[in-house]
């Protein structure tokens, strides 16, 4: 007769984003959380009993329930917490194994205002693309740089309302929002000469200015729509680095729900803050071109492309 072996069930990534306000500074935990529980599970894989189960849905509640009410600590002391009441409480649950993944987060520097917005730590990738043409029919020399996965959040001073509605629209509007995304950008340097062409020419430090105008500028625009934010922060680039005459911006919106917590007699808003349910998709993909007036267009549509 078969004889059941080692098994284990739960609620994998759970992704709960804890935003702490200490009145105009914001402090974010956002992590990744797996549950995986085994006890007296005989019934439920012989007979299909679910009597011993406690199910992977309340595994999930409690999770934003543990990070609203006890808060997240440290990766360690939350995992803690969740094991030692899983196991406490249900007879039928004898271990349970918590895996955290956190996502860490550095302030975007942004002097004399609220410290509310923040880039990902160590994510981001530098891109370059040269294009040498001989035929004639185009500049010599193309030179585009750019950024892809510098994921950015502002835990507050954004808004979205006054859009248009059908019999299909459910999004209610809110006044006060996360806003964060992951932004891919390329921009094209008008100097149609190669980039070696000028030993003095500092090409890290022309990249590492137009990231900073990115950022200052995504940290800087009380958002009413990502759009309004997407060009701010082209602009920005175009304005302060002449050598810049085109940038295209690639800004999936990275959704962050509050999770209703009320089933458990539990608010999740109010001046401390809130817990958040980030979701990876679908998500709205926002696109546009910012250009120096009198520039051409020449950076393709598809960023994917290039």
């Amino acid at each position: 007769m078969p004889t059941l072996g080692q098994n284990q069930y739960g609620k994998a990534e759970v992704r709960v984003v804890r935003v702490l306000r200490d009145g105009a500074t914001h402090h974010v935990r956002d992590l990744n959380v797996s549950v995986a529980l085994s006890g007296a599970m005989e019934d439920v894989h012989r007979s299909g009993s679910n009597a011993a189960v406690l199910t992977t849905d309340t595994a999930k509640n409690t999770v934003f329930a543990f990070a609203r009410e006890h808060g997240i600590a440290s990766p360690e002391a939350f995992a803690a917490l969740l094991a030692r009441h899983f196991v406490a409480s249900q007879p039928t649950i004898h271990r349970a194994r918590i895996r955290v993944q956190e996502y860490a987060w550095d302030r975007i520097p942004t002097p004399g205002e609220g410290a509310h917005s923040f880039v990902r730590a160590g994510r981001e990738t530098r891109t370059a693309q040269i294009t040498h043409d001989a035929t004639g029919d185009a500049p010599e020399w193309e030179t585009l740089s750019g950024v892809t996965g510098l994921t950015v959040m502002n835990t507050t001073d954004s808004e979205f309302h006054g859009y248009l509605r059908d019999r299909y629209t459910t999004l209610p509007e809110t006044r006060d929002r996360i806003l964060a995304t992951d932004v891919t950008a390329v921009w094209r340097h008008g100097a149609a000469t190669p980039p070696d062409a000028d030993p003095a020419a500092d090409w890290d430090a022309a990249w590492a200015s137009a990231r900073d105008h990115v950022l200052g500028a995504f940290a800087r625009t009380y958002s009413y729509s990502l759009q309004q934010t997407l060009f701010r922060m082209g602009s920005q680039v175009i304005e302060n680095l002449p050598g810049v005459d085109e940038i295209r911006l690639s800004l999936p919106n990275k959704h962050h729900f509050v999770v209703d917590l009320e089933p458990f007699g539990m608010k999740n808003e109010g001046p401390d803050g809130a817990v958040y349910f980030a979701a990876d998709r679908p998500y709205g993909l926002i696109e546009a071109t910012v250009l120096r007036e009198g520039a051409p267009a020449r950076i393709p549509a598809d960023l994917t492309n290039l």
